[in-house]
C-alpha cells in the first residue's frame, strides 16, 4: 500500500500586531489589514476588531466600489440605510454587504447594552461589479454551518468551504472566511486555493501555523506565504484559540481609495464625490436622507 503524501503548508511571512485606535464616533478598533505595515493584500482593503460602546458607532457614512462583512462576536449592531433596509445582528450573526455602486448608511450599537465587539471586513470588488446594484446576505448565528473535522475543533463556515462543508453566501470575489475555535492540543490541515492570499488573525489564545509552527498571538495578523501550497497547518498546545482564516483570489487591478470609496482609477474617485454630492448614479436617495438609529 502506497505510504500517504504529507502537504505542504503555506508557512507565515509577516505577523503584524494590531493596537487600539480610535474610529467613527466613540468606537475603539483594532486595525489589521489596511494599517501601514499591511495596506492592501489583496483583494482585502480592511479588517477591523472594533469594541463601541453605547454611546459610540459609526453614523451616517458612504461607500462605494467594495463589499463590508460584519460579524459580531458580542452584543449587537444597528444598521440602517438610504432605501430603507434596517436590522439587527447579534453575537455570531452576519451582515455581507455590496456597496456597489453606492450605499449611505449608519452601523450602531444598541443602547441598552454595554459593548459591540466584532470584526468588519472589507473586500474589493472587480473592475466589473464595482457599479453593481447593493445587495445585502445576512445569516444569523444559527444559518451559519459548521465543520467539526474532529473534537474539539469548530469550524464556522462563512464563506467558502472547510472540511466538505460550504457556505451559502455568494461572493463575487472568491473568498473564504472561517471562525476557528480549536482546543488545546490539537492540529488540523485547512485546504486554500493555491491561488489565494490569504491571512490568519488571532482573537483569543496562541495557535502555531505551518511546518515551522510559527507562533501566532492573540491581535496578530499572520500573513500566508504565496508559494503554491494548497493547505495550512494549525496546530494548539497548552491553551485553547479562537482565530479567523480569511483568504481570496487577488484581483490584480489598480486600487485608488479616498476613505470609503475604492475604484480603479483618480479619474473614477473624482466622479464618485461628484455623484455623491450631486445625488446620482446610486446616490439619488442620499439627499437630506438621515439615520433614525444615528441621532
Amino acid at each position: 500500500m502506497a505510504s500517504a503524501i504529507a502537504r505542504q503548508s503555506r508557512s507565515i511571512v509577516k505577523a503584524v500586531l494590531s493596537r487600539e485606535q480610535a474610529e467613527g464616533a466613540g468606537a475603539r478598533v483594532r486595525r489589521s489589514i489596511g494599517r501601514p505595515e499591511l495596506r492592501n493584500h489583496d483583494p482585502f482593503l480592511m479588517l477591523d476588531e472594533f469594541n463601541v460602546d453605547k454611546n459610540g458607532g459609526f453614523p451616517d457614512h458612504p461607500h462605494r466600489g467594495f463589499e463590508t462583512v460584519t460579524y459580531m462576536l458580542e452584543g449587537q449592531f444597528q444598521h440602517e440605510d438610504f432605501a430603507g433596509h434596517k436590522g439587527t445582528i447579534g453575537p455570531g450573526d452576519l451582515q455581507w454587504m455590496t456597496a456597489g455602486r453606492g450605499i449611505v448608511h449608519s452601523e450602531m450599537p444598541v443602547k441598552s447594552q454595554t459593548r459591540a465587539h466584532g470584526l468588519q471586513l472589507w473586500i474589493n470588488l472587480p473592475k466589473e461589479h464595482k457599479m453593481c446594484e447593493p445587495q445585502y446576505q445576512e445569516l444569523l448565528d444559527g444559518e451559519i454551518k459548521r465543520a467539526t473535522p474532529q473534537d474539539g475543533v469548530v469550524v464556522k463556515v462563512i464563506a467558502g468551504e472547510s472540511h466538505g462543508v460550504k457556505s451559502q453566501v455568494y461572493t463575487r470575489t472568491p473568498t473564504m472566511y472561517l471562525d476557528y475555535k480549536m482546543d488545546k492540543n490539537k492540529t488540523v490541515e485547512q485546504s486554500i486555493p493555491a491561488s489565494y492570499t490569504g491571512f490568519i488573525y488571532m482573537l483569543k489564545g496562541t495557535a502555531y501555523i505551518g511546518d515551522k509552527e510559527f507562533e501566532g498571538k492573540a491581535h496578530h495578523t499572520l500573513t500566508f506565504s504565496e508559494d503554491g501550497a494548497d493547505s495550512i497547518k494549525i496546530t494548539t498546545k497548552d491553551e485553547d484559540a479562537h482565530f479567523v482564516v480569511i483568504a481570496g483570489e487577488p484581483l490584480h487591478e489598480p486600487i485608488v481609495q479616498h476613505g470609503p470609496f475604492v475604484m480603479n482609477t483618480q479619474e473614477e474617485i473624482y466622479d464618485t464625490f461628484v455623484d455623491y454630492q450631486n445625488g446620482q448614479n446610486g446616490f439619488e436617495r442620499a439627499r437630506n436622507w438621515q439615520s433614525s438609529i444615528a441621532q
